[in-house]
């Protein structure tokens, strides 16, 4: 019965950080929406709404404590809590970034679009199929799945450093864009650390599922 309760925590647990990923993926989307069709009023949605996910991250870290406290789990039981409290950090951080994107959204504001000659949407669609690996890993204490996110990271590292060298050579040629094409500079960097998390969350699953520390980049 003692072990009975302590499972169902732990999926409610678990649980919050499924609707944290979900949030998140939904706040991306929208930054790249907001991004694409210079929609100021969906950023500003998006950045108005970020204290959703922050609360829920406040939420999992005070259960978690909770049980903590209350269970003393050890070995497994243990990193599989510890490991959701890592990957929760990760995840508000990720939505930290379609915030970001949303304040450069803004600070581009209506212009001729460069972003058609970048591929951040591509990378913004790698890196959110890589989050719902990732928690699909864990879910499913899936192993070559939590790999299979690491590789996918290559893919937004070479992206990123295409598009960096497009970028630059973009602000010679379009000199009188180059605020929109800084503030792209810097989206590009916040879809790469996107990535770069979504791996350190892969890496907890692998902790979780086999007690050692990998790396995943």
């Amino acid at each position: 019965m003692i072990r009975e309760s302590f499972e169902k925590n732990m999926l409610e647990l678990q649980n919050k950080m499924g609707e944290m990923v979900e949030a998140t993926v939904a706040a991306m989307e929208k930054a790249f929406i907001a991004l694409e069709t210079q929609d100021m009023t969906l950023a500003l949605t998006v950045i108005e709404e970020d204290t959703f996910i922050d609360a829920l991250e406040n939420e999992m870290n005070q259960m978690a404590t909770w049980l903590l406290a209350k269970e003393q789990p050890v070995s497994r039981d243990l990193r599989r809590i510890l490991s959701m409290i890592k990957m929760s950090a990760e995840i508000e951080r990720i939505a930290d970034f379609a915030v970001n994107i949303s304040k450069s959204t803004i600070k581009i504001g209506k212009t001729e679009s460069l972003l058609p000659l970048t591929s951040l949407v591509q990378m913004k669609d790698i890196s959110m199929d890589m989050l719902k690996k990732a928690l699909k890993s864990f879910v499913e204490e899936d192993i070559v799945l939590a790999k299979e996110v690491g590789d996918l990271d290559d893919r937004v590292d070479e992206k990123k450093h295409q598009n960096y060298k497009g970028l630059i050579d973009s602000i010679q040629q379009h000199p009188e864009q180059a605020e929109e094409i800084v503030q792209l500079l810097f989206i590009n960097r916040y879809v790469e650390r996107t990535a770069d998390h979504i791996t350190n969350m892969a890496e907890s699953t692998a902790y979780f599922i086999k007690g050692e520390l990998f790396d995943l980049n």
